[in-house]
């Protein structure tokens, strides 16, 4: 059970900076108003995430923190106000698209990192005869394959225009 726990724990880990990653995203590109809600409303699962792991890994022995360190409803993380002043300054010129395309990367990758770790916990908790564990895996793990299908779709959308265009 203690391999359990190490996928408990580093999913967790994941989910959090996921959710970070993602309000980043929306405060850095306020300015693409898109961007910036959806990132927001994909930051709230992960967020959710995180406090559905947290509560199962008390079950199985694994303390973690219920939160996300920078809620987007109850306040930002820090140096959110800086990155929502340089938003609304880079917004104006082209620097962003690639800004973008750059964000969006990181987020594909981690947002994919996020989906083989629920793979992973789900197989664990099939193995281990843990319904509670695979339930979890099994509701959250569509919302983390759609994190990363809606940055791939985003990068998709915008690569011709950042890195062809003027």
């Amino acid at each position: 059970m203690k391999k359990l726990k190490l996928v408990i724990r580093d999913l967790h880990h994941a989910e959090r900076r996921l959710a970070r990653q993602l309000w980043r995203l929306a405060d850095r590109h306020q300015a693409d108003h898109e961007i910036h809600h959806v990132a927001r409303d994909l930051a709230r699962w992960s967020q959710r995430h995180v406090r559905e792991l947290a509560r199962v890994g008390r079950r199985h022995g694994v303390r973690l923190a219920a939160d996300a360190d920078g809620d987007g409803e109850v306040g930002h993380p820090a140096g959110a106000s800086a990155r929502r002043r340089a938003s609304r300054m880079v917004g104006r010129r082209s620097a962003p698209a690639m800004l973008l395309l750059a964000d969006l990367r990181r987020l594909y990758r981690d947002a994919s990192t996020v989906s083989l770790d629920w793979e992973l916990l789900a197989q664990a908790a099939q193995a281990a005869r843990q319904p509670d564990l695979l339930a979890l895996a099994t509701s959250c793990h569509p919302d983390t394959l759609r994190q990363a299908r809606w940055a791939n779709a985003k990068l998709k959308e915008l690569a011709g225009q950042a890195l062809v265009g003027r």
